[in-house]
This record gives structure tokens, sequence and C-alpha cells, in this order.
């Protein structure tokens, strides 16, 4: 039975499985997994290494198809949608930032920033002052002209996060976005991340180790063996999250 998330519900999954390999090398990634992302917030999903967040975040935006359950993006049912169809949903609905920042080097800061709207077909005199725009938001003012290997790891996440807003996504997905990044310049990033994109018709979801970063998260969803195991929230708005009794095996403090 699947249930019909509300309208302030940008994600919802359901009882997700996910397989790899077949026979006695079947391994489930994924095993009914349940987590409901809500538009206007800042969702952080936390765990050990293998445990099926990258699977999960990958499910969610269609890369991985999954083998049973339900995916619903902004009331989209994911597994309608065509090998194209999914593309075609990526490029209008998600933004991506990954822990390896994936800007090509032949390019400015702005011309990376302002790909995902020269691909989907804008003019370029249109595109770049857009993304000039952006990134002067963003602190980069005077650095939109620079080639990656000219800015610092911190000016390289700020402009892969441009990249990832540029198009007005209304779902935006990080994977591991700061673990390259020093404390001050990860907690800046993040922090800019969430003043510019979260708005309520649209939805942040993070995968992350980085412990020093989750108080910027709305709630956290703590995953374990391919399943949500816990949601924490936090006890008021500038606060430590509540906590299940015994804690989340030591992601959170």
């Amino acid at each position: 039975m699947t249930t019909t998330p509300d309208n302030s519900v940008a994600v919802h999954c359901r009882g997700v499985d996910k397989f790899y390999g077949t026979g006695e090398a079947r391994t489930a990634a994924l095993q009914g997994t349940d987590l409901d992302v809500y538009a206007g917030e800042m969702l952080m999903l936390v765990g050990p290494s293998g445990c099926g967040k990258t699977t999960l975040l990958s499910v969610i935006v269609g890369i991985l198809n999954h083998d049973a359950g339900e995916v619903v993006v902004f009331d989209q049912d994911i597994d309608k949608l065509s090998t194209s169809g999914k593309t075609r949903f990526r490029g209008q609905n998600v933004g991506f930032a990954f822990q390896q920042f994936n800007l090509l080097p032949q390019l400015t800061a702005a011309e990376n920033a302002a790909l995902p709207l020269l691909i989907a077909g804008l003019p370029r005199r249109r595109a770049l002052p857009r993304a000039e725009a952006l990134l002067v938001q963003m602190g980069l003012s005077g650095r939109t002209r620079a080639l990656p290997a000219e800015l610092s790891g911190g000016q390289q996440q700020r402009v892969a996060f441009a990249r990832a807003m540029i198009h007005d996504p209304r779902l935006i997905v990080c994977d591991e976005p700061t673990s390259a990044l020093d404390g001050k310049t990860g907690d800046y990033v993040i922090r800019l991340l969430r003043e510019v994109a979260v708005k309520p018709n649209r939805a942040v979801l993070v995968v992350t180790h980085d412990a020093r970063i989750f108080h910027h998260a709305d709630r956290i969803a703590e995953m374990e063996d391919g399943r949500i195991i816990g949601i924490h929230r936090k006890q008021d708005k500038t606060g430590p999250f509540a906590l299940a009794p015994g804690g989340p095996g030591g992601y959170m403090q």
C-alpha cells in the first residue's frame, strides 16, 4: 500500500529497495527505505560508509533505478519516467553539488556556474550575466572570470554551489560537499547554501559525515544498513538536536 504525500513534501520515499548483483552475490543497498524531505528545509542524511546514503540520493534523482517501492519528487513519480524523461526532469528540477567540485579547468568561474543554463539552450549573452550575479551574491565579486586553478578550495565550492542553483532547481542534492574543506570554510559555504537555497518551494538534501555542519540542518535522518533508523530534530532554532535514547551511534553530539 502506498501513501500520497501532501503539498509540503518535496521528496517522498516509501518501501524503497535497491539490490546489486545476482544470486549469492546479491546485496541489498536499500531495504524498505522510508524518507520524506519537506519543502523549505535542509535535511542532512548521515550514517556509516556503505550504509546506502549515496545510493538513496541517486535513486531519488533517478540516476539509479530502484527495484521496489515508491519515489515521488515534487509530485512526479520517478519510476514512471523514461530514461530520457529522467534526464529532462533532473535538468529542470535538480541541482547537484559534490565532494569533488567537477569544475571544467578551461572555463572561468562564471562559465562553470552558467553550464546548466547553457546546456538548456539559454544564449551565452543571457546566461553569463546571471551566473556572474549569483557568484557576486556568493561573495565572489572580482573572481567571476578566474579559472578554477586560480581559486581557493572554498571559492571553487562556491562556484559549484552556484552551478547547482543557477537554473533555480526545486531540489538541491549535495554529496559530502564539505569533506575537502577546513571547518571555517565548510561552515561558511553551507551557511551560504542555506541562505540562498532554502526557500518554501525548494528543498536541500545533504549527504554528509561532517559533524561540524549538523547545526545548519532542519532535520537529520540517520541511516544504517539501507534503512532510515531515526529522524532527529532541533530542540529549538539554535540549540542542539533532540536525540533518541542512547544517541545516534556517535554521529551527533
